[in-house]
Formats: C-alpha cells, structure tokens, sequence
C-alpha cells in the first residue's frame, strides 16, 4: 500500500480520463488499467478524453470498451503544443463547460497536465513533475513503476485507496466469436505462436518457431501460427515446412472479412497457451487472458511485458546479449511446457490472481484476473 496525503476519491459520479492517443497497442495496454477503473467505481460515468489524436476505443477495439468507457471524446487539441496554455481547455469540443469529480491524467508532460487541471474538478490525480500537481499523492512520490500498464494501475490505486482489481471478462463479441470457434473447433489441445512484431529486430528466427512448433505436434499439441498483415509472406512457407500446423488468419473466411485484432483476441480465446514475441499481437493475447510466453531481446520485459494470469519471460540477455538469435529453442521449448502443465489443473480449479511476469522471474501480484 502507497498511503497518500489526501482523502481517497471514494464514489466519483464523473470521472475524465485523459490520453494523448490510442493506436491499437496502446489500446490493448491500457485494457487492465480500463477495468480497475471501471471495477473500482462501477456507477460513475467514465469519460476517456483523446487530447492529441484519435482513440481506438471508439473504432477497432470498441467492442472491449462496452461497459467500461461511457463516452470516448477524441482529438480535443489538448497537448500539441505549449500555446494551448493560452486557450480554454476543452473549448469546441463535447465536454465545453462541463465539471468531473475525478480527473485521472495519464500522461507526465507539465505543460499538459497544467492544461487539463484548470478543466473544472473535484480531484485531479497526475504523475507529472513526481506528483507535483496532483491533489493525492502516494508516499513514496518519486517512486515510478518501469512498468506502463503498472503506472497506469497505480493512478487507480491512488485514486480509490484500493488494490488495483482487473478481474472480469471480455465483453461478447458474437461475429468475430463465431468464426473463431469456425477455425478453431473445440477439443483440441491449442498452442498458438506469433513470429511476428513491428521490428525484425524483435523476432525470435522463424526457424526456431517452426522448429517449436514441430516439437508441439511431438506431444500432441495442435500448433497455430498467428500472422499479421506484415508477416503474410511467410504463410507459404509455414504451409510447406509444417502443414500440420494451422494458419486462420490467413483462410478464405478472415480474407474476405479482412482481419480484425478482434479476431486475434478471439482466438486466443482458444488456445491452450502461446508464444510470442515483445509486440501487439501479444497483448491481444493478454486482452484474451491466454497463458503466454514472451520473448524479448533488445526491449525490457520490466517495461513492456503483457499482464497476463499466467505468464512466462525468455531474455536474450540470459544468453549473453540482446539478439533474438541467442534465445535457444530448448529455453522457449521447457517455458511451454511448465506453462502448459500449470495451466492444466487451473483450467479445473479456477484463475488465479494476475501476475505481472518480470525479469528474473519476480511476479507482481494484483487481484482479479486478466481481463
């Protein structure tokens, strides 16, 4: 527990979030932080403020903001550019001369959160400056998780005097359901694998991941290759190299429908557990909850790690540097198999609490679980 300085914010009627931007790897960061939000106060009228850009929460990941944002108010002009400390803030825009009883900000620039304070408000809770400008403030105020989506929980914990609480479940999704459950029938022991992410210098070599995938076949596991827009060239070669194994996003279905990180999520549904590089396809993973192994190499996992309820971190500084190349297939190969074998008797007995997976093998534990 941080402890504060002020009261608690304890049953906000309106609460105002605001963000720079969301691109769809943000969005799917900051889902965690969304339901400690709306577990925290579930009455108030949330209302996530896009100040620089547009938000994915009002177009392709709208569906798993159902019940947890009420409004979502996008490219307000807030934090372009420091002449904006002469405007009115929120002028133009749908939330003109309105009042919140909780501002949450989620961004640390000064000139931005000076901005948003003179919107009108009963708390205003911000990192900025250490804590500086922010009417509760945890003890310990230079204290900075590297984590993000951790950042982000804090903000909640501050507000509520609470631990962060992200349990629920996502939000029905019927068309992108359906087809997944078309792609990948039940009763089948699943192991998906994404060799993809915005970088090259981010993948672990795609030999590696058909070689792991020949070694799932091995035990009887159904491996299933998850490519991207970015990765389609490799799909002729997964098909001749490893035809057992199954490719969904790239069957006549998902072409005609056009792909969906909907669809991504939904499937994870499915699976047993995945493997993945640092990249968005693996927080779809953890917006679904599955157990996951992720790979990392020149990023750190203390940053940019899924929060997920069961989770395993390969490094490639463990090996002697931060190539992906260096991560030995025998590593990822006992990750899955002591992540399949604790996810086995969980899906029997319940979820466990989340764990946020770090370096060395440390785990954070919050309440609830993955969303």
């Amino acid at each position: 527990s941080k402890g504060v300085m002020a009261p608690t914010v304890e049953t906000p009627e309106s609460v105002l979030v605001y963000v720079g931007l969301d691109l769809v790897g943000d969005g799917l960061i900051k889902l965690p932080f969304l339901r400690a939000l709306r577990n925290a106060y579930p009455d108030a009228r949330i209302t996530w403020l896009a100040g620089k850009g547009k938000s994915v929460f009002a177009h392709a990941l709208a569906p798993l903001a159902q019940g947890l944002i009420d409004e979502v108010v996008e490219e307000a002009e807030i934090g372009r550019h420091w002449t904006e400390v002469f405007s009115r803030p929120l002028r133009g825009t749908p939330l003109e001369g309105r009042r919140f009883d909780l501002i949450i900000d989620t961004q640390r620039r000064v000139g931005t959160t000076l901005l948003l304070r003179r919107v009108p408000h009963g708390h205003f809770v911000s990192g900025a400056a250490d804590y500086t400008f922010s009417s509760l403030r945890p003890n310990d105020r230079r204290r900075k998780a590297p984590a993000m989506v951790r950042q982000l929980l804090d903000l909640v914990e501050l507000a509520s005097g609470r631990p962060a609480d992200i349990s629920g479940t996502l939000p029905a999704d019927p068309r992108h359901d359906d087809l997944a459950a078309e792609l990948l029938p039940g009763g089948r022991g699943y192991v998906g694998l994404a060799p993809g992410a915005g970088g090259k210098h981010k993948c672990w070599p795609l030999e590696r991941f058909l070689e792991l995938a020949e070694t799932q076949l091995a035990a009887g596991r159904t491996p299933v290759i998850l490519l991207g827009p970015e990765e389609t060239d490799w799909a002729a070669r997964v098909a001749q190299d490893l035809p057992a194994a199954l490719l969904p996003l790239q069957s006549r279905a998902v072409e005609d429908s056009g792909p969906s990180p909907m669809l991504t999520i939904a499937l994870a549904r499915r699976l047993t557990l995945a493997v993945a590089n640092d990249a968005g396809v693996g927080h779809m993973m953890a917006a679904a909850n599955c157990p996951l192994v992720s790979l990392f190499g020149p990023t750190q996992p203390e940053k940019f790690a899924p929060l997920v309820a069961h989770a395993r971190v390969v490094q490639a500084q463990s090996y002697g540097g931060e190539e992906m190349s260096l991560i030995p297939l025998s590593a990822v190969e006992d990750a899955v198999d002591e992540l399949w074998d604790e996810v086995s008797p969980a899906e029997e007995s319940g979820e466990p609490p989340v764990v946020l997976a770090r370096a060395g093998g440390e785990r954070r534990q919050l309440r609830g679980k993955a969303i």
